[in-house]
């Protein structure tokens, strides 16, 4: 649901935005405050990722806890990669409002990829489409943001396929066609209940304060010249980002960001029992949970002691609690 809103919400709001550099902050001001619904439109979409993030990391956190990683290895490899491409279209999409904090993200985080022995500087000035960040670069992430959620959709209906196959992961930790019920009418009218509250919560949120998640400097118009005191990227994005700034070399912080979501393939390959009623399963899912809460809290603070140091301890617990799952 989340998904085709954005899809929609996106095309609407793609109409009237413009990719360039000169252009693009006073476009998004324009839909703001010029166009009918432009405003609600714009804050149903900067919101609705948030949501559709809150939502994936709970799947996944869900799947990890039935154990789907053992009993649907296909699934959950589709999954992962779902999972790499949202977080690629979402970093795309951060950089398009031409903020000062969209800017200097979209400058920090391709800038890191010149880490990369022989082709690093090139493969920078081939995505920046020049010396810098600018038009081009803001013209080749507009059209891979509006594709990228196109082939999103092809890979969640694979998705979906592949689950079809053995059917959905359950507390009990079985896939026996004799214990599952036919998915209408209990579980159409069970799904209603979400769905209902998604929509009270996401209404909420743009009507009460649309802009609590996001970030003050991106009010301001890109500044090339004036850098903000703490550069980061949007909030569900603060774990991943604490891990590439916790490892001393450019190049070593590279490989843990990447290896941080692909560790979760590794889960296929895991050793677990089925169920959930595994007391200790518990206690390490939960460990898990509660190391990205406080890494996505050090991701907001300065690059300074004590954070520093906290970041890099919790980094190290982190690729642990997933390896010992």
């Amino acid at each position: 649901m989340i998904l085709v809103t954005q899809i929609i919400t996106g095309l609407m709001v793609s109409i009237m935005y413009n990719s360039d550099s000169k252009e693009a902050f006073t476009s998004m001001v324009k839909i703001m405050q010029d166009i009918n619904i432009g405003w609600i439109t714009r804050m149903v979409h900067m919101n609705g990722a948030s949501l559709f993030f809150i939502l994936i990391y709970i799947h996944t956190v869900r799947g990890i806890y039935y154990s789907s990683p053992k009993n649907q290895k296909k699934v959950w490899i589709s999954g992962v990669i779902i999972l790499l491409i949202v977080i690629g279209t979402a970093f795309l999409g951060y950089v398009l409002p031409w903020g000062q904090m969209s800017f200097w993200g979209a400058t920090v985080i391709t800038g890191v990829l010149s880490a990369i022995p022989i082709v690093g500087n090139d493969l920078v000035t081939w995505i920046w489409g020049g010396p810098s960040v600018s038009s081009p670069t803001l013209n080749r992430f507009f059209s891979l943001h509006f594709l990228l959620p196109l082939v999103i959709v092809v890979i969640v209906m694979i998705h979906l396929i592949l689950l079809h196959e053995k059917g959905s992961s359950n507390p009990s930790g079985t896939l026996s066609v004799t214990d599952k019920l036919k998915f209408n009418p209990l579980f159409s009218i069970k799904d209603t209940l979400p769905i209902f509250l998604i929509v009270i919560l996401l209404t909420s949120l743009i009507s009460l304060n649309p802009n609590i998640l996001g970030d003050v400097e991106n009010y301001n118009t890109a500044n090339p010249l004036n850098a903000p005191l703490h550069i980061q990227p949007e909030w569900y994005f603060l774990f991943a980002y604490v891990i590439l700034r916790s490892i001393p070399s450019k190049l070593g912080g590279v490989i843990a960001l990447v290896i941080s979501i692909l560790i979760l393939l590794i889960l296929v390959f895991s050793k677990s029992k089925s169920s959930k009623f595994d007391p200790l399963k518990k206690i390490k899912i939960w460990f898990l949970i509660s190391i990205i809460c406080v890494l996505t809290w050090i991701g907001a603070k300065p690059v300074e002691r004590p954070f520093e140091g906290i970041g890099q301890f919790y980094t190290v617990f982190y690729f642990l609690s997933i390896l010992t799952l």
